[in-house]
C-alpha cells in the first residue's frame, strides 16, 4: 500500500542519561549547561535542561548530508558537498550560472542543485539578493520534563606529566613561581532524564517553489528525497550528536510516542510531550479531524526505540509524497 504523505509529526519522550548535547559556554573553568524556563499543564514555572531546535535539526542534516553524499540521485551544491555552513552560498559556479534569473528562476535552480538547500532551507545572500528557502522540517527543543530531570557537575583534573629529568629543588622553585603547575582543574556538566520532543514534516513540499507554485523537480526525485529525510530523522532519534560525545556520549535508555501522518491538506497533529496525556490528546484531534475530511489523518503509537525505528521504517517502504494541485 502506498501513503500518499503530506505531513508527519513525531511527538516523543526520551530518556537520556549522562549527556551534554547543548552548553551555553563556559565561564572561568565551569562549563554552563543550557537552561529554559517553561510552564506546565498547571501553569507552574519551572527551569528546566533543554537541547535546542537547531542542535537537532543540525543532527538531522549532518545524517541527511552522509545519505546523500553515497546516493547518486540525491544531487548535493559545492557547498553541501563539503558540509560547509554557508551551503549553496559558497557555490560560486551557481551564482555565475543564476547571476541574470529572476527570483523565481534562482529558486528553481537550487531546488533542482541541492537535496540538502531543498529539504533544509537556506537564505541566498550572495549576489545582491536576500531569497529564502523555508525548511521543509522542523524541531522544537527537546526539553526536560519538570521533576524528571536533574544536571550536575563533575569534577575534572588533567594531568601533565613532570619532568623527571629535573631535580626536586628545581621542580619545587617551579611550583612556588607559578610555572608548570602540572595539571588543569574544570568542572564539566552531565544531564540526566526525561525529554520531551517534537518534529513536523511537510513532504509535500519537497521540491515545490513557493513562488512560482508549482515543482521543479521530478516525482522521482521528491520521492528518492523523502526518504533520505525521512531515514536520516530516524537517524537523529537513535543516534544524537552534539557537544562532548567523545567522553560523553548519551545513554539512549528508552524512547516513547507517536508518529502521525496526513494524507491530504491537513497539518499532521502534534500534542507537547511535555503534558502527561499527549497520547490521548493527540488521538482525540484525529478523530475530529477525521469529521473534517475522513481517513486523512492516521496515528500510531511505539513504547521502544526498536518500535519506533520499526515504524519509521514501514513509512519509508510505503511512503509517496504528496502532490499539491497548481491551480
Amino acid at each position: 500500500m502506498t501513503l500518499n504523505l503530506y505531513s508527519l509529526s513525531i511527538s516523543a519522550r526520551m530518556t537520556l542519561d549522562l549527556h551534554s548535547l547543548n552548553n551555553e559556554g563556559g565561564e572561568g573553568n565551569q562549563i554552563q549547561t543550557r537552561m529554559v524556563n517553561i510552564v506546565d499543564e498547571g501553569g507552574r514555572l519551572h527551569n528546566v535542561n533543554a537541547i535546542s531546535g537547531d542542535m537537532y535539526k543540525h543532527i538531522q542534516a549532518e545524517h541527511l548530508f552522509h545519505i546523500a553524499r553515497e546516493s547518486s540521485n540525491l544531487p548535493l551544491c559545492a557547498g553541501c558537498r563539503e558540509f560547509n555552513a554557508n551551503r549553496i552560498n559558497a557555490d560560486r559556479a551557481f551564482f555565475d550560472r543564476t547571476k541574470d534569473m529572476s527570483d523565481a528562476e534562482v529558486l528553481d535552480e537550487l531546488l533542482r542543485a541541492c537535496t540538502i538547500d531543498d529539504i533544509e532551507g537556506i537564505l541566498i545572500t550572495e549576489g545582491g539578493r536576500s531569497l529564502p528557502r523555508k525548511s521543509v522540517i522542523e524541531f522544537g527543543w527537546v526539553v526536560g520534563v519538570p521533576e524528571q530531570v536533574e544536571t550536575d557537575s563533575y569534577f575534572h583534573v588533567k594531568y601533565a606529566p613532570s619532568d623527571r629529568t629535573k631535580t626536586p629543588a628545581s621542580r619545587e622553585e617551579e611550583s612556588k613561581s607559578g610555572a608548570n603547575l602540572g595539571q588543569a582543574i574544570f568542572h564539566r556538566p552531565a544531564s540526566s532524564g526525561v525529554y520531551a520532543l517534537v518534529c513536523h514534516v511537510n513532504l509535500a513540499r519537497i521540491g515545490w517553489n513557493d513562488i512560482t507554485q508549482t515543482y521543479a523537480i521530478s516525482s522521482e526525485e521528491r520521492l528518492a528525497r523523502a526518504k533520505a529525510l525521512l531515514e536520516s530523522l530516524t537517524y537523529t532519534l537513535l543516534e544524537p550528536n552534539g557537544a562532548m560525545r567523545s567522553s560523553q556520549a548519551p545513554h539512549l535508555v528508552s524512547l516513547e510516542g507517536v508518529i502521525s501522518v496526513s494524507s491530504g491538506p491537513v497539518p499532521a497533529p502534534t500534542v507537547s510531550p511535555l503534558k502527561a496525556n499527549y497520547r490521548s490528546d493527540i488521538d482525540g484531534i484525529v478523530t475530529s479531524l477525521s469529521r473534517f475530511r475522513p481517513d486523512t489523518v492516521q496515528v500510531g503509537g511505539f513504547d521502544s526505540a526498536s518500535a519506533f525505528a520499526d515504524s519509521m521504517a514501514n513509512i519509508l517502504a510505503e511512503v509517496n509524497p504528496y502532490t499539491i494541485q497548481h491551480r
